[in-house]
């Protein structure tokens, strides 16, 4: 019988967990077999929304025309939700885990109500098809995207069993939070102050350690490594949403380039918020 913060893919784990390797060799290769499927596991809602995407892309009807049934944002959007009702419905996610993955959904909305009213970044279809499911010049299928990370990050907590040392305090954590997600907002009209934002990051978590289980034993890296790899797939993702034209950037208006490098450091601040949100639900713990 599965506890309520416990997914089907529990059991399963603990089955390829108790395997037992003929080899060390072996051994190093069953590690990093399950490394590999777990993470693709915690990747699957996003997995399945970048798929999404770019199957849209290919064949969805070019410029969807008024006449057509639903716009493809609508089918995304209750796409979407479907994915997010089966991964709850048939416990592949858990109860805790969709509550903060609705909180990143909010979340990300309202900053994207507030990017595309300044012209940060549009959605091109809008314009263009009898879109429903839209507040003002924001499709809702996009809040997902941001839930798809919240989602990623925290099926990573449970799925390979994340702690931590020299944690930073949740004071620490909340008011450095509450900044970032503020800068967003009031770099377009005051100073903007990333950079000192990245320094109070790496003093809260230039100590941390994170450990992590792949298989049997606890493997480690410095926190801030851990943040800059997740914010590169992050980006890489980014380029692919891009690239299937579900939303631009003004330099990709007559034709699509990868996303600006600048850009990778808007994703790191917010991944930060992430892995604050996440902490709601998988309160960081230390090593046994």
């Amino acid at each position: 019988m599965l506890s309520p913060t416990q997914s089907r893919f529990h059991a399963v784990r603990l089955r390829f967990e108790n395997h037992v390797p003929s080899s060390p060799f072996n051994a190093f290769l069953w590690e990093l077999f399950l490394f590999t499927f777990k993470q693709a596991w915690a990747c699957l809602f996003a997995g399945l929304l970048l798929a999404l995407l770019l199957l849209t892309k290919w064949f969805w009807p070019a410029q969807t025309p008024v006449h057509f049934w639903i716009s493809r944002y609508d089918f995304l959007f209750l796409a979407a939700l479907t994915i997010q009702f089966l991964l709850l419905a048939l416990r592949m996610e858990t109860v805790r885990e969709a509550k903060i993955i609705l909180l990143f959904h909010l979340v990300g909305t309202a900053m994207e109500l507030f990017k595309t009213s300044v012209g940060s970044w549009s959605y091109p279809e809008l314009s263009t098809t009898h879109t429903l499911f839209h507040l003002g010049h924001v499709p809702l299928f996009s809040g997902f995207m941001y839930a798809s990370i919240g989602s990623f990050m925290a099926r990573t907590a449970r799925i390979l069993d994340l702690r931590y040392t020299r944690y930073p305090s949740r004071l620490v954590t909340a008011l450095l939070g509450v900044l970032i997600y503020a800068n967003f907002f009031t770099h377009h009209y005051l100073p903007d102050i990333r950079l000192v934002l990245f320094a109070f990051v790496a003093i809260a978590y230039g100590p941390t350690t994170i450990y992590y289980r792949p298989y049997q034993s606890l493997r480690q890296m410095p926190l801030l490594l851990g943040f800059a790899l997740v914010t590169l797939f992050i980006f890489a993702a980014e380029n692919i949403g891009t690239f299937a034209t579900a939303w631009l950037y003004p330099n990709q208006a007559h034709g699509w380039q990868l996303v600006q490098a600048g850009k990778y450091g808007s994703w790191f601040p917010l991944m930060i918020i992430s892995v604050i949100l996440v902490s709601l639900a998988h309160p960081p713990r230390q090593p046994d």
